[in-house]
């Protein structure tokens, strides 16, 4: 069985799955960065050259190729919950943990990040975190086996806590 890390961007999903899978002994697997390796181009450059939906295709073509594998512990992109598909794919053989953080805590943590493409393309970037994650807060809720609070956390603890329960849901 997969371990999987959904949620908004700057929630802690790529440091966290580093950590986990040193903890568990499995293999990390970034999406984003599956994307990027298989495109040869950045997602900046992806969303430019041929918009988001192009991107979300390539990002479902990825869940369906990891989220088939075994053992791994899965980071995925903030808005792959954004198609049904990538739901089907990432629980089929995976525990779904979604990594929640207030908008304040992410507008804190990625605020200055410029690697990221807008996801309105007109709002002030707190105005964004704040309307993107409104709507996408129910797709986490639908997706997720278990819901983690990252504000004001360490990464190791979250990363312990999340192996415990990821364990503990392999005994039931």
């Amino acid at each position: 069985m997969n371990l999987v890390l959904v949620g908004y961007r700057g929630t802690g999903k790529s440091a966290i799955a580093r950590r986990l899978a040193w903890l568990l002994g499995r293999q990390a697997v970034s999406l984003d960065e599956e994307i990027v390796r298989e495109a040869g181009m950045s997602i900046p450059a992806i969303v430019s050259a041929h918009g988001w939906s192009h991107f979300r295709d390539l990002e479902e073509a990825v869940c369906r190729k990891f989220g088939a594998a075994d053992g791994l512990v899965i980071d995925c992109g903030g808005g792959v919950v954004e198609r049904e598909g990538n739901h089907v794919a990432l629980r089929r053989n995976g525990r779904v943990f979604w990594l929640r953080a207030s908008p304040a805590t992410i507008v804190g943590r990625i605020g200055g990040d410029r690697s990221r493409p807008s996801l309105t393309g007109s709002k002030s970037f707190t105005e964004e975190v704040e309307e993107v994650l409104a709507r996408r807060t129910p797709l986490y809720q639908g997706i997720c086996h278990d819901v983690i609070d990252t504000d004001g956390r360490h990464l190791d603890e979250l990363a312990a806590a999340i192996a415990s329960r990821f364990q503990s849901a392999g005994r039931v």
